[in-house]
């Protein structure tokens, strides 16, 4: 079955608007800190779908069948989370999944539950360790906002504006040339990722970049940036897609991703302009 939450659990945006920090505070300013090298080290982001959207999470979001396949996949570098790209399909079984790999490109799984458990943790682990595990793994671009506002609130406020942005954007761009790679694009909701202080976060995938302080006015030119680049796991070989609000990278370790974006930026503290 997939994943339902009760009732008393549901949250909505408007719980958020009173008591929220400003999200146009900088943290990286006050703090002197770089947002370069704040993404979580991961292998694969292994994303369950889930039947209600992030806003609609409680604080803290957990299953048995989420915690089961973390143990297990934990082990080799992947990460799992709860996303939203619309109702999923009911199949009668467990939730889907989607999975991104630094090697392997994008994979679906059709269905998890207790019963195949072993062997989609055997199929996620080959994915992320020895390559693409089928052919057009890289077709689409999936863009995910991190909007579990009762997680924090800024992830609420921010990343619920720079979604709609992207839904807005992303149609008048596939409405102009409906056949052109903006087709592609799916947007999605994800549940916490870490680092809410830098709302609004973005996932680009299967790039496997991560952005963060994103605000509605930037999302033009984010997605100028993620339709001029090539649609794979990027490596040591690419620049970050968009350094002014690079987090890191999907396959790097935190000391990597800075080492990387220090490379390419020696003389900047935080990061350089979006221009």
């Amino acid at each position: 079955m997939s994943l339902s939450l009760p009732r008393a659990l549901l949250r909505t945006t408007r719980t958020f608007t009173t008591t929220c920090r400003s999200s146009s505070e900088d943290p990286t300013t006050k703090k002197e800190k770089p947002l370069y090298g704040t993404a979580p080290s991961h292998r694969s982001y292994i994303f369950i779908h889930a039947s209600e959207p992030p806003f609609s999470f409680p604080a803290r979001l957990s299953t048995p069948l989420q915690r089961a396949l973390q143990l297990k996949v934990m082990k080799w570098g992947g990460t799992i989370n709860f996303s939203w790209l619309g109702p999923p399909k009911s199949t009668g079984g467990g939730p889907a999944l989607t999975a991104f790999s630094a090697l392997g490109g994008r994979l679906e799984v059709p269905e998890l539950n207790m019963d195949n458990m072993e062997e989609v943790a055997e199929v996620l682990e080959r994915h992320a360790t020895e390559g693409p595990l089928g052919s057009g793994t890289s077709d689409e671009i999936h863009l995910y906002v991190c909007t579990h506002g009762a997680r924090d609130c800024r992830c609420g406020e921010m990343g619920g504006a720079v979604l709609r942005a992207l839904q807005e954007e992303v149609a008048r761009l596939a409405k102009a040339d409906p056949l052109g790679i903006a087709s592609r694009i799916k947007i999605g909701e994800v549940g916490h990722v870490g680092g809410h202080q830098y709302a609004a976060n973005l996932l680009i995938y299967p790039h496997g970049e991560w952005l963060g302080m994103l605000k509605p006015e930037d999302v033009p030119i984010v997605l100028a940036r993620v339709l001029d680049s090539p649609v794979r796991p990027y490596t040591s070989e690419d620049a970050p897609i968009v350094p002014s609000h690079w987090r890191g990278r999907m396959g790097f370790a935190k000391d990597d991703q800075a080492q990387l974006f220090q490379s390419l930026y020696p003389n900047s503290l935080l990061t350089p302009s979006i221009d």
